[in-house]
Formats: structure tokens, sequence, C-alpha cells
């Protein structure tokens, strides 16, 4: 149950620094900025909230207030900040959106599920052990799988490949729409 006295928490997990800018692991990220070009009545810009460590964007989605938010820490310690964030605008967990990657789904797939485990995912085992909970909302995109033997922690913090940077725009679309048709 939503309760629109307070706002939905959108948050993109990835990793701060253009280091990481564009790899798979910070999907997430590029999904948000999707969602803050698509906010009304003007595409929102973000600023740094000092309390948790994070980049926001107060804006609305629709009719929708939301909060997008970009940890600044590394993945394993977004927990922190989506946990700050959660409290200081006191959003129901029930309120809350966290945008990931995920190895298990074929690359450019799209997954928004209630609750459940991290399968793995550090960014969401830090969330969930902060919030104490696991029933918040989770969008999973897809990156797929790597190849061969390839060890999955260098395969997330590499770039996409070149042939698959022509579908990302169109990855970045579907999942803010899944998003949208979550906040209505």
């Amino acid at each position: 149950m939503t309760d629109r006295n307070f706002p939905f928490l959108i948050v993109g997990l990835g990793n701060p620094g253009p280091k990481y800018s564009g790899t798979r692991h910070n999907i997430g990220f590029e999904v948000v900025d999707e969602l803050a070009a698509a906010a009304s009545p003007m595409p929102a810009g973000f600023s740094v909230h000092k309390r948790s460590n994070a980049e926001i964007a107060e804006t609305r989605l629709g009719d929708t207030k939301v909060v997008l938010a970009k940890p600044r820490t590394f993945m394993n310690l977004s927990g922190g900040p989506v946990k700050a964030l959660a409290d200081f605008f006191k959003v129901p967990v029930a309120q809350l959106i966290v945008i990931h990657d995920d190895l298990d789904l074929d690359f450019g797939a799209v997954k928004l599920r209630p609750g459940g485990g991290d399968r793995g995912h550090n960014g969401l085992r830090s969330t969930t052990k902060s919030l104490g909970t696991r029933d918040y909302l989770r969008l999973s995109v897809g990156i797929g799988r790597p190849p061969g033997r390839m060890d999955p922690a260098s395969f997330v913090l590499r770039p996409f490949t070149r042939a698959e940077q022509a579908d990302v725009p169109i990855i970045r679309a579907d999942a803010a729409d899944a998003v949208l048709a979550a906040l209505r």
C-alpha cells in the first residue's frame, strides 16, 4: 500500500567516478539519469545530499513525487545511503525501488519484482542489511553472463561491447518505462 503523502525513492545502484561510467555495473545509474530526463515539468538536475552521501533529484514523474538517487559509495556499501535517504524523506519501504544490474537475466531484459533475496548481488545485500527488510521493489536490468570462464566481478566492471552499446539507450528507456508503470 502506498502513501501519496510521501515520495517514492528510486535508487540506481552503481559505482562512483568516471572510471566506472558506462560499465555494466552502472546501468542503475543510467536508468535513474533516464528518469531524470523524463521528469516533469522539466528535466531534473542532481545535487549532493550530504546526509546520505548520494546525488539526488527531487522531482515528479507524472503525478508522483519522487526522489531519484545515485549513492556516491561503491556498490557494496549502497545500503547506507539508501537507508539514510529513506529515513530523511520518510519513505515507506513499499515506496522504494532499487534499480540494479543482473547477471542472471539476458542482456536487455528488464524485470520488476517485489522483495526476495539478493541473488548474489552485493548492492542488494547491503541495501537489505541496512534496511532490515527485503520488502522493497527491485528493477533488475539484464547485463548477460560473462563469456567463457571470465570472472563475473571483472565482467560487471567492463563497459558494454560496441555492439551492445547500440542497444543500451533502448534498455535504459525500457527500464525507465517499467518504473513509470510501477508508479501508476
